[in-house]
């Protein structure tokens, strides 16, 4: 499922995470059907945004439209960029103690007067469906059961379907955020993956990426990843999402290109996901998957 043969080679297969993420919530509506005939219950999203930075905007009326699409309730809340960091948290604080929201997500990044580490551990972590939440990160990092990041998440998931049985595979995971890296490698591990990360300060990363069965690339470096770093037949997920100029498209047109030299990469792994749709669109369908989840937790219900 979610398989496709590339069209630019005749070795590697992509990955498509549209469709895959079209399954995803196809299943979590029905979930969220169970919850409400069965259980009465409405998962319900929060989503803060402040600022009108235009790429959240757009980000955020996707998950806005999705989550009413699977029939969750959708909060959408929008704040000046200049507003004060109390007022966010006052904010925060509301949705904590409302019962009818399950999960808040406060799309990042914020205004540089805010602190994004004290803003996210206001919430309160059964409804930290993004998953960045410190309790949740320690949850991760000890096996125990919490909100896992949605991004690393998604990029399990399309292992797993590409792959089987993750057990015993040498995964490496380009990459050290809180966000992806680090959460992604924990996920591997739980796995039973052989896990190594690089990042920046790496030396002789490509000598190490070649021996990988598993490439996560998720550092921000716009096709950082190149043929000679990839062992014949690996699976390699790009998390990257970077904007360059594409001047044969016209006076200031740009494309979207991944950490991924996805043309000639593609040439030589087994399977890959694409820049667009290929770890995007799981990303949304995860944080609705994490938002029944945390409806589950919090109602004491097991689907």
């Amino acid at each position: 499922m979610a398989i496709e043969q590339s069209k630019e080679s005749t070795n590697a297969a992509i990955i498509d995470g549209k469709a895959f993420a079209l399954s995803v919530r196809s299943d979590v509506t029905k979930d969220v059907g169970i919850l409400k005939t069965q259980h009465n219950v409405t998962p319900g999203l929060a989503v803060v945004i402040v600022g009108a930075d235009p790429a959240s905007q757009i980000y955020v009326r996707s998950k806005v439209k999705l989550t009413t699409e699977v029939g969750m309730n959708s909060y959408h809340f929008e704040m000046p960029a200049d507003t004060p960091e109390a007022s966010l948290l006052e904010k925060i604080s509301d949705l904590n103690k409302d019962p009818k929201v399950h999960g808040i997500l406060v799309q990042l990044p914020l205004p540089k007067h805010m602190n994004e580490a004290k803003v996210i551990e206001a919430i309160t972590p059964s409804k930290d469906v993004d998953g960045f939440h410190v309790i949740n990160s320690g949850l991760l990092a000890t096996g125990g059961q919490g909100m896992v990041p949605c991004t690393p998440l998604g990029c399990l998931m399309m292992l797993q379907n590409t792959l089987g049985d993750l057990s015993g595979k040498h995964a490496v995971v380009i990459g050290r955020s809180n966000i992806v890296g680090k959460p992604m490698a924990q996920l591997l591990l739980n796995a039973n993956c052989t896990v190594t990360i690089t990042h920046s300060r790496t030396q002789n990363i490509a000598k190490i990426t070649r021996e990988a069965d598993i490439i996560v690339a998720a550092v921000g470096v716009p096709e950082m990843v190149k043929v000679d770093w990839v062992k014949e037949g690996a699976t390699v997920i790009d998390v990257g999402m970077n904007r360059l100029e594409a001047p044969e498209k016209g006076p200031g047109k740009t494309r979207l290109a991944g950490d991924v030299d996805f043309s000639s990469v593609a040439k030589k792994a087994g399977a890959i996901t694409p820049v667009p749709g290929g770890v995007g669109p799981m990303t949304i369908a995860c944080l609705l998957k994490n938002t029944v989840t945390a409806a589950c937790y919090q109602n004491n219900i097991s689907l």
